[in-house]
């Protein structure tokens, strides 16, 4: 394999809505290019990029892989991302590597839910972006109205460079709206065209198409702008040059046309891809944390990030990073800044698919693989130790969605840790801990099928079987009003007895304040090295509960009197005194429940708007706010926990897959009479119906 230098490389994030084709299209690409020797489609299971077996068996793309492929003398680098809403956060992480988006784009369906949010993550990047509008020769696949719908949702600047021969089931060509030129397809062929005539009915559609492409061109550069009112028209090679200036800038966002199923303008696409998108070398500098920055050179300090981690049973941790400035060789020590340790760089590689295929040497802008670092994780950063620098890590958003997971056996719970641990490497958007109060493990993550791929991933690859189920809800205890009481605790023995005597107020605190305790003993009444002793009795109590054994919070006392004696009384006699009091308090203060309320958004097209404020209606959710965005509404609410451990699967279902959401941890409140006797009779029933006697 030829070692390119960055000038050479291109770098291509495909992204798109979940089956719009995105990994049929890479096939298309690899098959034209000969970088395979079969067209393999994704119905057949068998793609370069989609090798996971969970992706073989769903027929989806689940995590993003890498190929690359090399055309007219350049290699381009594609990174093929996940479309669909569960796993629409894979793509963010990877995009970091790419200098380029292609956003592909249904010919039938037009803009989606995940085109939208996939071209926010672009925009975050600042990234340049090609749209290629596919499945051009599906029933009802419409260009034209396609790229309205690009223009009116994602961007007025996206402009036609190319326009299709043909629709639908005839759809056999695309027309190069630069050169003037037209080119057939073989169907299912080898993805190279055969130049022709531009047909006739197509003539006044391409002088139209054209004149557009000239002036969006014309907008970018003061001088083509001049030429182009001078002359209303601009050749070929002004054109190419204040493409390259706009789509560098992202004041241009061309659209190219195909349809990868049947392998027709494949071609079209690659050239286009070669000519126009920006060499990484060509972004100019790197920024990176604070005012730091680097430029996409060989000769510039050797520095690099990765991107993504993969867990491989046969060669262990993989490392997928950039090189963004010098020449990285094999056997080079290279310092993690992050880690504060070097690691050996032995046998980097290119990806192709699950193929790592070695090489010698790595130049700035390009991307490869390397196995069995010691320390290194994603979004790491490495390089020259007198030279450090800081890349930008991507931010995942919070999980939406928690399930409790538990091992089957003893053994599964031993190797739960280390093999979880494994997985969380490779999905930066999970999350794995243990919940402080129900003391259960919770699994963190986009959704219930994104979940349980990891429980299949537990049992393929490391042999641990665990079982999910719906997490136990931190529900908590509180009091509406105040008391006056006593704690008593007095027991007589053969020897020393037992004294403790505590009188406190009790009342209820804002919510949030968690407890306040204070202490205005005067006189003596109690020593001052028993009154810590009542304070740890009442929040001992305080956290078995009272009502159905849930903490009790937001609540403060007040320790105002009591007695002691010189021989019976001891820390623990007062601590059980605090205990009793406690319990004396919560009969008269007016116990209460109190539940987790969840902030949640709410990401769903237009026309489901009225079916979401119906459901989160029955979950006694409220509405915080509403806007639209494109063609979405955007739901803010504030629903309480119980309510949203099947939403996952219920959205989807009212969106038909359309739709997602955030959710994250708001405030408690009070659940309501009718079903808060019914949670603390479950409770009760679960504790075996039979309060503990603790003295």
């Amino acid at each position: 394999m030829k070692v390119y230098q960055g000038d050479d490389v291109r770098n291509i994030g495909i992204v798109g809505h979940g089956d719009c084709g995105k990994t049929s299209a890479l096939a298309a690409f690899l098959y034209t290019a000969g970088s395979t020797n079969r067209f393999t489609k994704v119905d057949e299971g068998n793609t370069v990029t989609d090798f996971d077996e969970e992706e073989i068996n769903r027929k989806v793309t689940i995590t993003s892989s890498l190929a690359y492929l090399e055309w007219n003398n350049i290699k381009i680098n594609f990174v093929d991302t996940p479309g669909y809403n569960i796993f629409i956060n894979d793509a963010k992480g990877v995009l970091l590597a790419a200098d380029t988006a292609l956003v592909v784009v249904d010919g039938v369906s037009g803009v989606e839910v995940q085109t939208e949010k996939v071209w926010g993550f672009a925009d975050d990047y600042g990234l340049s972006r090609i749209l290629l509008v596919n499945k051009l020769d599906k029933e009802r696949a419409d260009f034209s109205q396609t790229l309205k719908n690009i223009q009116e949702v994602l961007d007025r600047k996206a402009v036609a460079v190319h326009l299709p021969i043909g629709s639908e089931k005839n759809f056999q060509g695309v027309v190069d709206l630069i050169n003037e030129k037209a080119y057939i397809y073989e169907r299912d062929g080898g993805g190279k065209g055969r130049e022709t005539d531009i047909p006739a009915d197509l003539a006044s559609d391409v002088e139209s198409a054209r004149e557009s492409l000239m002036e969006a061109v014309a907008e970018c550069d003061d001088d083509l702008l001049n030429e182009y009112l001078e002359n209303m028209t601009l050749p070929p090679e002004k054109i190419c040059s204040g493409l390259i200036k706009g789509i560098s800038e992202q004041q241009i966002f061309p659209v190219v046309c195909a349809s990868a199923v049947h392998n027709i303008g494949s071609d079209a696409v690659l050239d286009f891809l070669r000519a126009f998108a920006p060499a990484p070398t060509a972004r100019g500098v790197y920024k990176a944390e604070g005012d730091a920055s680097r430029s996409v050179s060989d000769g510039e300090p050797q520095s690099m990030f990765v991107y993504k981690t993969v867990a491989d049973a046969f060669a262990g941790r993989v490392s997928y990073f950039k090189v963004v400035s010098g020449v990285l060789r094999n056997d080079d020590n290279v310092y993690n800044y992050d880690r504060g340790s070097s690691e050996r760089f032995s046998r980097i590689s290119l990806v192709f698919g699950k193929e790592l295929k070695p090489v010698t040497a790595v130049h700035a802008g390009d991307l490869a693989a390397v196995a069995k670092l010691k320390n290194t994780l994603t979004g790491d950063t490495l390089g020259d130790k007198a030279h450090p620098i800081a890349y930008p890590k991507a931010v995942m958003p919070v999980p939406a969605i928690a399930y409790a997971i538990e091992p089957k056996t003893r053994n599964d719970e031993d190797r739960l840790g280390t093999s979880i641990h494994r997985i969380l490497e490779e999905d930066p958007s999970l999350n794995f801990y243990r919940d402080p109060q129900t003391k259960e493990f919770l699994l963190a993550g986009n959704g219930q099928q994104h979940l349980e791929i990891v429980v299949s991933k537990l049992k393929k690859r490391y042999q641990v079987e665990v079982e999910l189920h719906a997490p136990k809800i931190p529900y908590r205890e509180t009091i509406r009003g105040s008391a006056d009481v006593q704690g008593r605790h007095k027991k007589q023995t053969g020897g020393h007895g037992q004294f403790g005597d505590c009188k406190i107020k009790v009342g209820p605190l804002e919510r949030g304040k968690s407890f306040e305790f204070s202490n205005e003993i005067f006189g003596g009444a109690i020593p001052k090295t028993y009154i810590p002793a009542v304070e740890k009795g009442i929040l001992e109590a305080a956290e078995k509960g009272f009502l159905a054994g849930y903490p009790v919070v937001d609540f403060k006392v007040v320790l105002y009197d009591g007695s002691y004696h010189e021989v019976d009384s001891s820390e623990l006699a007062f601590k059980l005194a605090g205990r009793k009091a406690f319990r004396v308090a919560m009969e008269k203060a007016k116990p209460a429940l109190l539940e987790p309320i969840m902030k949640v958004e709410i990401v769903a097209p237009m026309d489901c708007a009225g079916d979401l404020m119906g459901d989160l209606n029955g979950r006694r959710g409220r509405i915080q706010g509403m806007e639209t965005r494109g063609g979405n509404q955007i739901v803010r609410a504030e629903v309480p926990m119980a309510e949203m451990l099947t939403y996952a699967n219920d959205l989807t279902s009212m969106t038909q897959g359309r739709g997602s959401f955030t959710m994250e941890t708001g405030h408690y409140d009070f659940v309501p009479s009718q079903l808060s006797s019914k949670i603390i009779s479950a409770a009760k029933a679960e504790r075996g119906g039979a309060e503990e006697d603790e003295d």
